[in-house]
């Protein structure tokens, strides 16, 4: 895949608008399966943002891929990162099976996995982790954060937690191996994204986050990301929403770009479907993964007429309603080919750490 992050565009919708929402998915632990009628599709479903319902996020995607082909798609939600990496270890050949997942699992189960592509948000082909403190910490650097406590996302999300590990160690901090083990130099707390940045909103002793930008980015006025990076407001999908929610929090650091997060299938799984439904996704256009707005306000309980509504006619409650209504837009809108070469960086991240993916 070529670079291009010279030319990479920075464009965020407000809104989507394109149909094909449909009801939340019932959720299945099995795998795929057919009958005489009917082809079913496992899609494992790696959460990233606890207040994200994951399968109505995803529901455009799967309407596509199921018009244009007659299968169903069952989302399988996991519970964690390693949830899903176990769930692509134990499929077979009979298990008609993709995912999407962290880009470490990538390097963590590598003979497991085929990827199919990498998700792209609004032409980007990278995104960045970032360490985030409160206004109000005290803390102005990332040596500061020696004695004090961390939140982080899952032990092995790449943005979550890796990038932030390297990065607190380039600062001096030694993190013992960490997250295979635990840090010498700081407490620490992994949980996902979301939780992690709530976490330091709420919780005193925490003084700072580390997660993907797409979870704090929104928190951080753009300012300070020209302050702390060369690439991020021209790389980044998410500097054009940096500074637009509230409360505001403290930039840290910013890791370097890391390539975003890959859809990948069950490598054992060999049939014409399997690769007509990746020829669909590296054909489909944004509308592919645009919800209808009507219909996703009205799965999320929301009345749809809020979509009309002046910001200065907002209810507070209202507010938080569109803030919920944005989190459910599939932050993508792209799957380019790529393969398992896409993804070295993240080894490369993992062996300066002293990590061995498949140990993980």
């Amino acid at each position: 895949m070529t670079d291009k992050r010279a030319t990479f565009g920075h464009s965020r919708r407000n809104f989507l608008t394109a149909a094909g929402a449909g009801a939340t998915l019932a959720l299945a632990g099995c795998m795929g399966s057919s009958d005489d009628d009917e082809t079913t599709i496992t899609w494992v479903m790696n959460p990233a943002e606890e207040a994200v319902d994951i399968a109505t996020q995803y529901r455009p995607l799967f309407n596509y891929l199921e018009a244009e082909t007659g299968v169903t798609i069952e989302g399988q939600e996991t519970a964690d990162y390693a949830a899903t990496v176990q769930a692509l270890q134990r499929a077979d050949e009979n298990d008609r099976m993709f995912a999407d997942t962290s880009p470490g699992a990538v390097a963590q189960i590598p003979d497991d996995i085929d990827v199919v592509g990498m998700r792209l948000a609004f032409g980007s082909e990278l995104y960045y982790s970032l360490i985030t403190t409160t206004v109000d910490s005290g803390i102005d650097s990332l040596e500061e954060l020696e004695g004090e406590t961390i939140a982080t996302a899952g032990a092995t999300s790449v943005s979550g937690t890796l990038a932030p590990m390297l990065m607190l160690s380039q600062a001096g901090l030694d993190v013992g191996g960490a997250p295979d083990g635990s840090p010498n130099d700081f407490d620490w707390r992994p949980s996902d994204h979301d939780t992690a940045r709530e976490q330091l909103v709420q919780d005193p002793d925490i003084m700072a986050a580390g997660t993907g930008a797409f979870s704090t980015a929104p928190h951080v006025p753009q300012e300070q990301f020209d302050e702390l990076s060369e690439d991020f407001a021209d790389i980044s999908a998410e500097y054009d929403g940096a500074g637009s929610r509230d409360p505001e929090l403290k930039l840290l650091a910013v890791s370097d770009p890391i390539p975003r997060a890959p859809i990948v299938v069950n490598a054992d799984w060999d049939e014409d479907l399997r690769y007509e439904l990746e020829d669909l996704m590296h054909e489909a256009e944004s509308d592919a993964f645009q919800h209808d707005p009507v219909a996703l306000a009205e799965d999320l309980s929301m009345d749809p007429e809020i979509l009309d509504k002046d910001e200065d006619e907002l209810t507070e409650e209202e507010q938080e309603q569109l803030s919920t209504f944005a989190d459910h837009e599939l932050w993508f809108d792209g799957i380019e080919p790529a393969d398992h070469s896409d993804y070295a960086p993240i080894s490369d991240l993992a062996n300066e750490l002293g990590l061995d993916f498949e140990e993980l």
